[in-house]
């Protein structure tokens, strides 16, 4: 499949676009299915992600905590799920924290992320909106969407296997 693709849209906002050579509902359940996220999420040589917690309702909440097993470092990314449509469209609100802290920091982010299916091959669009253009750089800078494409990558092996 194509590598990521990654847009700056308005000076809020950044779209990742990525297809998978697998059907709409495969592709659905590991970006929605908190044991499958787990196995593609902490796709960095070297990461685990020891929370992969989610409640995949609307209003409900989800937190995925990642640690650099060499240092301990950890981060993680917290939200709420605010639109669901099956098979077809997700909007969440998502917020980072840093450390292990309980307390959630800076970056902020609204992420709507939708799915479509043509001839077997679902192509995944997920627009980034963040509060402010320093947000939307912030994020850039922490490398995320070249961590995107690493655990796409993994998806890949995934739906292939």
């Amino acid at each position: 499949m194509k590598s990521t693709a990654a847009n700056s849209l308005a000076n809020t906002q950044v779209e990742v676009v990525r297809s998978f050579a697998a059907p709409l509902e495969s592709v659905w359940n590991v970006f929605t299915q908190p044991e499958l996220v787990s196995r593609w999420m902490p796709s960095p040589p070297g990461w685990s992600m020891p929370v992969s917690e989610m409640d995949f309702r609307i209003g409900g909440a989800y937190e995925n905590r990642f640690r650099d097993d060499q240092t301990g470092q950890e981060f993680g990314l917290v939200g709420q799920f605010r639109e669901i449509e099956p098979m077809s469209r997700i909007v969440q609100h998502e917020r980072h924290a840093q450390d292990g802290a309980a307390e959630e920091t800076g970056i902020d982010s609204v992420i709507t992320i939708t799915f479509e299916e043509t001839n077997g091959v679902t192509t995944v669009s997920t627009l980034l909106d963040y509060p402010t253009p320093e947000a939307r750089e912030a994020a850039l800078a922490t490398g995320m969407t070249e961590l995107m494409e690493m655990g796409y990558g993994v998806i890949d092996g995934m739906l292939a296997g």
